[in-house]
């Protein structure tokens, strides 16, 4: 298809190897507040200080948003519904504008369809939402797209599942491996595990691992094939991104 293109991606076996999550802590990110924050910088050719992606930020005191803003955020882009939005610890920099992308098409037979498979809480519904609901994904990539100058962070609730399918579509468009994309993924099960341990939840990788076991699957297993199927830039230009919002993204996005 006809339009921009940051490069091809090489599409190999998925594995989270040992140098992957070495090389996370480079992009860690201590902001006070927030547990799961890591800049998508260097994973393919994704370019450091372009965008961040975090859990839900509520949790961030003054000095954790001091430390966004010193690391270059301008835009947060909120892949929440908006029962889930809640209050803010402190008051947001003045200077930092905050879009609301939900990303879940709530009230469809789509949602209710795969709350009652996974609660929305694995990759196992990613390829799904991709093809059935293409235009919500889209709608948050080109929230990144036409953001302000500066460094973009993008969350969710957890910053894990609606989170990690806005990295695996961003990143793919950035070349990184389906390793990498993996790797970055599964860091937020380690992350988060304390959050969701006061919640009274169960470890949720083990959650997830013994769910998608009964589907015959893996978590890498199935973000592998979801990234192996995701033709980019085809799938943005198709479903609604212009050459114009493309360039603009890839311009952000890579090195």
């Amino acid at each position: 298809m006809a339009g921009i293109d940051c490069g091809s991606t090489s599409l190999v076996g998925a594995v989270a190897g040992d140098e992957n999550t070495t090389a996370a802590r480079g992009r860690e990110l201590s902001w006070d507040g927030c547990v799961n924050a890591r800049d998508l910088g260097g994973l393919g050719r994704a370019k450091p200080g372009a965008v961040v992606r975090t859990e839900e930020p509520n949790r961030l005191s003054e000095a954790g948003w001091s430390a966004a803003w010193a690391y270059g955020v301008r835009t947060v882009v909120d892949l929440r519904n908006a029962d889930e939005y809640g209050q803010d610890r402190v008051p947001r920099p003045a200077g930092i504008t905050t879009v609301r992308v939900p990303l879940e098409p709530v009230g469809t037979p789509f949602y209710e369809r795969w709350e009652r498979i996974d609660n929305l809480a694995s990759p196992l519904y990613y390829p799904a939402i991709l093809a059935e609901h293409p235009e919500r994904v889209v709608n948050a990539a080109r929230a990144v797209s036409t953001a302000a100058p500066g460094c973009v962070l993008f969350h969710c609730s957890g910053g894990k599942d609606r989170t990690g399918l806005l990295a695996l579509v961003l990143l793919t468009l950035a070349e990184a491996t389906p390793e990498e994309i993996v790797a970055d993924y599964l860091l937020s099960y380690e992350r988060m595990r304390h959050r969701y341990a006061e919640l009274g939840y169960r470890d949720q990788r083990d959650a997830v691992t013994e769910f998608l076991a009964s589907r015959d699957t893996t978590i890498e297993a199935s973000l592998g094939s979801t990234v192996a199927a995701l033709a980019m830039p085809d799938f943005l230009l198709e479903n609604g991104m212009s050459d114009t919002e493309l360039s603009a993204l890839c311009t952000r996005l890579t090195t």
